[in-house]
């Protein structure tokens, strides 16, 4: 079978927050998610253009929400999963502070109720897509790049930054090898000529 469904792009993800926040708003509901991975990298960094679904976390309203994400997937021809919280395994012990996520946007943008779309200050943000790098795997490919992006954006310059930036939001115990190596190979220095 051919996978036809298209990536999702800032505008599609933005549409369907539109959608759940007018259904919320008609319910009289004030509904929060937060946004992870490769689509908060989409929805906060030009860098990034797509992402295959949308992570996200959502502890309340979860019965309230699958539904409608149901029926948006349905609507558009979507996978039902395209919204999901396989994220979960790599929140950071640190996610529930209060500096660990920022709001983004609500849907509409009105107090009272909708939809209101949080996600990982950038330094969260890079120690998540750290520990979920795939070094030169077919997998996913974009991890690398999203880590270069972030990096650039917070000014990671070395290895050791990174490492120690990845450290501020998970346990050390927690950290790969893999992790550890992948972020010096990114992170190496140039050999002089």
């Amino acid at each position: 079978m051919v996978d036809t469904v298209k990536p999702f792009d800032r505008d599609t993800i933005r549409h369907a927050f539109e959608e759940i926040g007018r259904r919320a708003c008609a319910d009289g509901k004030i509904v929060e998610i937060a946004v992870y991975g490769g689509s908060a990298v989409v929805l906060t960094l030009p860098a990034r253009a797509t992402t295959k679904d949308v992570d996200a976390v959502f502890e309340q309203d979860k019965s309230w929400l699958r539904p409608i994400v149901k029926d948006i997937a349905d609507q558009f021809g979507w996978p039902a999963d395209w919204l999901n919280d396989g994220v979960k395994g790599f929140l950071s012990p640190r996610d529930g502070a209060p500096d660990a996520k920022a709001l983004l946007a609500t849907y509409p943008d009105a107090e009272d109720a909708g939809l209101r779309v949080f996600v990982p200050v950038p330094e969260y943000l890079f120690a998540m897509k750290a520990m979920a790098m795939r070094i030169g795997g077919v997998d996913e490919p974009q991890d690398v790049s999203d880590i270069r992006a972030l990096g650039a954006e917070i000014g990671i310059e070395t290895a050791e930054q990174a490492i120690a930036l990845v450290e501020a939001f998970y346990p050390r115990s927690r950290i790969s090898p893999k992790t550890e190596f992948g972020l010096e190979e990114l992170y190496a220095k140039p050999r002089d000529k």
